[in-house]
């Protein structure tokens, strides 16, 4: 969970945002005396990237989940909550962030992008026909593709609040496609030819990566990040490590190594970090880098060519 000052530097981030764009007063920020971008917020940092991206000078973006921030039990200060409904643009993911739902329902923006509702992410996430999916595994973003498929809904929200630049939001979305469609690439070429094709990861985030890429993971423990796994459970993955030839356990920078560690060293192999990119822990690191860095992990863990 975020620490106290992460939030409150969060929040005077959104508040920072909100006044350089002119959007004190409400949506529709465009021609503030100070600057005219449009200013979006982003619930986290995949969503973020996209709007970056999509919106590139036209737009001022800032997350709701601070740098560096587990964004699973992120909570909102009233000022965070009120930007909510100030800002031009909101991109999100429902169900993920409960206290983001609750600021959405809220204050109503008028442009809204809930990455669930697009349509290649829904049909992902179970949510074609619009039922909850909160409970499942909400990290489409590690699939490259599925990341991309939000671009178009995001230049047509920010096409909606600042008509005048549609074309620039479009073009911004396909450039990002191809870029993302040449990562995926990347990634499909880089991990084609592997002599394992088991990660064991602290817990399990990454099913859109080894779905994608056909691999197959097994987790310390669950969806959450915080759960510790039952003893029953670490029998279970030294049956895996043995039989599948497991040469690294993989951590996580935002969640404790400390059983995983353990579990290596017991087993006497190693343990490397794969970054399941909620959160951008180093600012010098986008997230295509940090995709290209766990290709770089995984590689070496799987024994590639």
């Amino acid at each position: 969970m975020p620490t106290p000052r992460a939030l409150t530097t969060g929040a005077l981030g959104v508040t920072t945002l909100l006044l350089a764009a002119g959007c004190t007063g409400g949506a529709g920020g465009v021609g503030g005396a100070e600057d005219d971008r449009l200013a979006v917020l982003a619930s986290f940092y995949p969503l973020q990237y996209v709007v970056e991206h999509v919106g590139g000078d036209l737009v001022a973006v800032s997350s709701l989940t601070p740098p560096g921030a587990e964004p699973h039990d992120v909570e909102l200060s009233p000022s965070q909550v009120r930007a909510v409904g100030e800002a031009d643009v909101v991109v999100y993911l429902s169900g993920f962030q409960a206290a983001v739902d609750d600021a959405v329902a809220a204050r109503t923006p008028e442009h809204l992008v809930d990455a669930a509702r697009t349509t290649a992410v829904a049909e992902h996430l179970g949510e074609a026909d619009g039922h909850d999916h909160e409970g499942g595994d909400p990290h489409f973003w590690l699939d490259p593709t599925l990341l991309a498929a939000l671009a178009p809904d995001v230049a047509a929200a920010l096409a909606q609040a600042d008509p005048a630049h549609a074309d620039a939001y479009t073009a911004g979305a396909e450039a990002l496609l191809r870029d993302l469609t040449a990562l995926d690439e990347e990634l499909a070429t880089g991990l084609a030819d592997c002599d394992q094709s088991v990660i064991v990861t602290a817990h399990t985030a990454f099913g859109y990566l080894t779905e994608r890429y056909g691999l197959e993971q097994v987790g310390l423990s669950g969806l959450d990040p915080e759960a510790e796994p039952s003893p029953a459970r670490l029998r279970e993955i030294r049956d895996v490590v043995a039989a599948s030839g497991v040469t690294t356990v993989f951590t996580e920078a935002l969640v404790s190594p400390k059983v995983a560690e353990t579990l290596a060293a017991d087993l006497g192999i190693t343990t490397a970090v794969l970054d399941p990119v909620e959160s951008q822990v180093d600012p010098e690191v986008d997230y295509r880098e940090a995709m290209e860095q766990n290709l770089v992990a995984l590689r070496a863990a799987l024994g590639c060519s």
